[in-house]
């Protein structure tokens, strides 16, 4: 992407955030990315950026598939945190007849489904312990409300998908902006889909500025371009007192 485009992205954010500094307001803003289970080489690069920022990732751990290896890896990480992705992110819908990926879906049993996540969330905990946030991220951002309602017997406090989605049987804590065009190839959606989606977001939090914008990632699923909006748009938005980072602990009033 060109160099303007990255210019046009920044004036745009930038004046979002002047609004909301000049009124004495700052907008709370975290960070989640999906599916970690072990250690690699896009992880080590997500947390460098999380480490060069000083803010925290949420990493959205499968725990069917977690790894000793993954706890080992993250045990001295100032700047990352665990929710729980599911139980073993398995599509349990029917694709035949056109319903949308869920691995917590109408299709699931609830009482079946509530047992998945009291596994789940007892190895979350064994593995990683205090860094363990118990907050629910249902694969696929998807979620039915008879499950949803339930999710404290799983020992889980909260729930969080994407966009404006909000399961009213819980606190929730949503995210807004993903920088990944997902269908066809994946790749970054550029600066200019980006701006928009920034605008949109920012502008409705005029009249709720203290609404956690939710910035969500794909460490497995981006390319250069991803980590680079990542990184750049970071440094724009920790450098300005319209905004502050959160962990996501924080947010619910858990540490």
């Amino acid at each position: 992407m060109s160099d303007e485009d990255f210019s046009a992205f920044r004036a745009l954010l930038e004046a979002h955030l002047d609004w909301f500094a000049e009124r004495g307001l700052s907008v709370p803003v975290w960070w989640r990315d999906d599916d970690a289970v072990e250690p690699t080489q896009a992880l080590d690069r997500l947390i460098a950026i999380a480490n060069a920022h000083e803010i925290e990732v949420a990493l959205a751990v499968i725990p069917f598939e977690a790894t000793e290896a993954l706890a080992e890896r993250i045990a001295d990480e100032p700047f990352v945190s665990v929710l729980q992705h599911g139980y073993a992110h398995r599509n349990r819908q029917d694709k035949a007849r056109g319903e949308k990926a869920a691995e917590f879906g109408a299709r699931r049993d609830p009482d079946e489904a509530i047992a998945d996540l009291k596994t789940g969330n007892a190895r979350l905990r064994t593995l990683f312990g205090p860094r363990f946030v118990p907050v629910f991220v249902p694969p696929w951002n998807r979620l039915a409300p008879q499950i949803s309602r339930r999710l404290p017997e799983a020992g889980l406090v909260a729930s969080s998908t994407f966009t404006q989605f909000h399961p009213r049987a819980l606190p929730y804590l949503q995210t807004h902006v993903d920088m990944i065009k997902w269908k066809k190839e994946r790749r970054f959606i550029g600066w200019r889909s980006a701006a928009l989606r920034f605008d949109y977001q920012l502008a409705r939090r005029r009249t709720n500025a203290d609404e956690p914008l939710g910035i969500l990632s794909h460490h497995l699923a981006q390319n250069d371009a991803c980590f680079e909006f990542l990184d750049r748009t970071f440094d724009i938005l920790r450098a300005h007192p319209g905004a502050r980072f959160v962990r996501a602990g924080a947010l619910l009033g858990a540490r």
